[in-house]
């Protein structure tokens, strides 16, 4: 990493980075984004832009972490059904948030939902017909998405993007302790 001076932003090249002129923070005429040369704040912005769109991406055509598609896939997975316990402590959802995520669940007929008959306190989720046939193309959607979404990268890049990930990740956790 370079020095940077009080008086001078630390600085990088990059190609063909997304928008970065178009920052309210950026300077009115700056290079085009393709030749600009950016702060580090400017690049990290640039960094976590692509992050949240790849994270947007997955959560609205991947059904995100709370959304039914990984829900359903789930049970599935499970020989479908499982206890609304067992699914809360799996996705992190707040008993509420998963009880909104199962009634409409249920209204579209993909679960039903009973009581244990040895523990009248848990809820056993099970899928339908319906949220069976909803799982399979559920998965095969997944399956498919997996299969194409980083054809674009050589086997040696989509290596050294997971190394960089799994950095990243530690880092994030270390901010976040």
């Amino acid at each position: 990493m370079q020095e940077s001076h009080a008086d001078q932003p630390e600085t990088s090249q990059v190609a063909g980075a997304s928008d970065a002129a178009a920052d309210a923070s950026a300077a009115p005429e700056a290079a085009p984004a393709s030749d600009a040369v950016l702060t580090a704040d400017d690049l990290a912005k640039e960094l976590l832009h692509g992050l949240g769109f790849c994270g947007h991406y997955m959560h609205f055509h991947g059904g995100g972490m709370s959304g039914r598609a990984p829900i359903i896939c789930f049970i599935a997975k499970r020989g479908g059904d499982v206890s609304q316990q067992e699914l809360g402590a799996s996705f992190e959802l707040k008993p509420g948030s998963l009880s909104e995520v199962l009634n409409k669940m249920e209204v579209a007929g993909l679960i039903e939902r009973e009581r244990n008959p040895e523990d009248r306190r848990q809820l056993t989720i099970r899928l339908t017909e319906a949220g069976v046939e909803q799982a399979r193309l559920e998965q095969e959607s997944r399956t498919r998405f997996r299969s194409e979404a980083f054809t674009c990268l050589t086997d040696a890049e989509k290596l050294e993007l997971l190394g960089m990930l799994r950095r990243i990740r530690t880092r994030w956790e270390e901010l976040d302790a």
